[in-house]
C-alpha cells in the first residue's frame, strides 16, 4: 500500500449526520477530496440542498431527524435502496442548551442527550449491516473538549459528549471482530459561525479560551475533516477505540 492508497477513500460511501453546515460539511468536503461518495443528512432541506450543490458531484442529501430513533431502521433501508450501502457513518448531528443547572429542565437535558447519544446509537445500530458487509466499515463520532473538560452551563451537552467516550470504546471492542472500526474526533475551539457568535459579545470567554491554547489560534473546520478522513482511511486500518483530539494543544495546555 502506497501513500496515495493509504489516504484514499475511493470506493467508500459515507453518510454524515448534521452534514449541511459546520464541521459536518467540512468533513463531507474532505471525504469528497479523498475520493468518497458522500450523503449529507439533516432536517433543514433547503440547507442540505444548498450544501450538496456547493459540494458538487459525488454529494447527495437526504432529510432525516436523528432524534426520531424509531425511524432509523427505515431510513437505513431507504439509503441503501436509493443511494447504495454505506461503509462510513459519521455521527455528527447535535445541538446544545446553554443554561445554568437551576434553569435547565429535564426536557432540556433529554433533548440534547437524545440527539447526541440515543440518536447516534440508533443510527449505528441501523447501519451496522451495511458497515459489516462493506468489509472495511468505519463509524466516527464527533466528540468534544467537553468529553474531557468540565465546562459550565452545558450539562446536557457535556454528559452527551462524555458518553461518546464510553460508546466508542465499547463499540470498538464489540465490532472489531465484525470488521468495523469505531473512533472519534474531539474538536477544540474551531473558527465556525457558531463559535464567532458565541464569543463576539463575550470577550472574557474568548480570552479564557485563547489563554489555554498553546498554538494561540483557533482551528479551521477542515482540520476536523482531515482528521476524520485519516481515521476512515486505510492509513488508520489498525486504529479503533481511539479519540483523536484536534485542539491546538488546549486539552493539555497551561
Amino acid at each position: 500500500m502506497n501513500f496515495a492508497q493509504a489516504f484514499s477513500l475511493a470506493g467508500h460511501r459515507a453518510l454524515i449526520t448534521g452534514g449541511g453546515s459546520g464541521l459536518g460539511l467540512a468533513t463531507a468536503r474532505t471525504f469528497l477530496d479523498a475520493g468518497a461518495e458522500v450523503v449529507i443528512v439533516g432536517r433543514d432541506t433547503d440547507k442540505l440542498a444548498a450544501a450538496a450543490a456547493d459540494l458538487g458531484p459525488g454529494a447527495r442529501w437526504l432529510a432525516h431527524d436523528v432524534a426520531d430513533t424509531g425511524a432509523a431502521e427505515a431510513f437505513a433501508a431507504r439509503v441503501e435502496a436509493e443511494v447504495g450501502p454505506v461503509s462510513i457513518l459519521v455521527n455528527n448531528a447535535g445541538g446544545t442548551c446553554k443554561k445554568p443547572l437551576e434553569e435547565m429542565t429535564v426536557e432540556d437535558f433529554r433533548s440534547v442527550f437524545d440527539v447526541h447519544v440515543t440518536g447516534a446509537f440508533a443510527m449505528t445500530r441501523a447501519f451496522l449491516g451495511q458497515l459489516k458487509t462493506s468489509g472495511r466499515g468505519s463509524v466516527l463520532f464527533t466528540a468534544s473538549m467537553s468529553s474531557f473538560l468540565g465546562i459550565p452551563n452545558v450539562t446536557g451537552y457535556s454528559a452527551s459528549k462524555a458518553a461518546y467516550v464510553g460508546m466508542i470504546r465499547a463499540l470498538a471492542s464489540e465490532l472489531a471482530p465484525k470488521g468495523v472500526r469505531v473512533n472519534g474526533v474531539a474538536p477544540g475551539w474551531i473558527d465556525t459561525p457558531l463559535f464567532r457568535l458565541a464569543t463576539s459579545k463575550d470577550p472574557a470567554r474568548l480570552a479564557k479560551i485563547m489563554g489555554r491554547i498553546p498554538m494561540n489560534r483557533t482551528g479551521e473546520p477542515e482540520d476536523i475533516g482531515w482528521a476524520m478522513t485519516y481515521l476512515a482511511a486505510d492509513a488508520a486500518r489498525y486504529v479503533t477505540g481511539h479519540i483523536l483530539v484536534v485542539d491546538g494543544g488546549a486539552l493539555h495546555g497551561f
